[in-house]
């Protein structure tokens, strides 16, 4: 673990599964006390890693392969995909407010019915072998965040156990996958200081589901406000909480904030899938969760939120705008 502030925060970090892995939560998704064990990192951290998570490796290894040949093209060549608007490739710009990051990206809608002629004159292989491979990933880690989303139901004994995750599956769920590549950053760029990557964020959805070639880069701030450094593991994921849930859990599970660093020597490859409600879906706390308790937040749909949180720079608190004031 790389500790970037005050030293010994591992003293301030609680076991889970009696594992502390370099400050983040293990969580092994086969093992039967799996269901409480989500529920607490999402308390206490809002990002964890799991493993035995269902994933088939070649699918993993096809779509990664392909992110390379894509991010090894000319960058003329590469442009011939973009812009993302809202979908296609981007490079160095990250949404339109004005934030830069050492990156380019491909960012697509998880509609499987999706056109990807943008794609067709790039790859030796037909768009439709690219649509397949991203089908076919994106369709695996779905399927574990929505058994994530129904564990944590379960561990938090609320019914159904798919009052969350049906949310991603419905077919109207406005879901996004976006593949980064960090390319290395040269010294002369460097200069001694800590270029970023990527900014300090939240995810606005409900979940994401991130893995990443074995390259470091990744940070995530603890409630102590420490950033520590996530060591690499491209055989696992890291799970975050989205701000959309944590308003559905009323404050109980936090939506993590996270950067990524850039790195002098080697790429970073690393694919995210975000799972989002439907556009109409109302996001306010879970009638089974509340016990009496008013709810934190002003009532608002995804839609609502979405066109908010885009509207505002990656650090700001987006929630911010639909927290309830509270009495002093």
């Amino acid at each position: 673990m790389v500790v970037l502030s005050k030293p010994a925060v591992i003293e301030h970090l609680s076991l889970v599964n009696n594992t502390l892995f370099h400050g983040v939560p293990l969580i092994d998704l086969s093992k039967p006390d799996s269901n409480s064990l989500l529920v607490k990192a999402c308390r206490e951290f809002g990002f964890f890693k799991v493993i035995n998570h269902g994933v088939p490796t070649e699918f993993i290894t096809k779509l990664e392969s392909l992110a390379i040949q894509f991010f090894s093209l000319p960058l003329s060549e590469k442009e011939k995909a973009g812009p993302p608007a809202p979908f296609g490739y981007g490079n160095k710009k990250i949404g339109s407010n004005g934030d830069v990051g050492w990156l380019e990206y491909i960012l697509l809608t998880t509609n499987t019915e999706s056109n990807y002629q943008k794609f067709t004159s790039i790859f030796d292989e037909s768009h439709e072998t690219f649509r397949c491979i991203v089908n076919g990933y994106v369709s695996s880690v779905k399927k574990m965040a929505c058994k994530i989303l129904e564990m944590l139901a379960e561990g938090l004994k609320i019914e159904p156990s798919n009052i969350l995750s049906k949310l991603v599956m419905d077919e109207e769920s406005d879901s996004i996958f976006r593949l980064n590549h960090y390319p290395p950053c040269p010294d002369d760029q460097f200069k001694g200081r800590n270029l970023i990557g990527f900014g300090e964020h939240t995810d606005p959805q409900i979940i994401s589901v991130l893995r990443s070639n074995n390259t470091p880069g990744l940070q995530v701030l603890l409630k102590d406000d420490n950033w520590i450094s996530v060591p690499p593991d491209q055989n696992s994921f890291f799970i975050n909480v989205g701000d959309s849930l944590q308003v559905m859990t009323n404050g109980m599970f936090k939506s993590v904030r996270h950067r990524v660093m850039a790195n002098t020597s080697k790429s970073r490859i690393s694919m995210i899938y975000f799972g989002g409600p439907p556009l109409c879906e109302k996001i306010v706390p879970l009638p089974s969760l509340m016990k009496g308790e008013e709810s934190l937040y002003k009532e608002f749909t995804w839609s609502e939120y979405k066109k908010s949180a885009y509207k505002l720079r990656l650090a700001e608190n987006r929630l911010g705008r639909f927290e309830k004031l509270q009495p002093p």
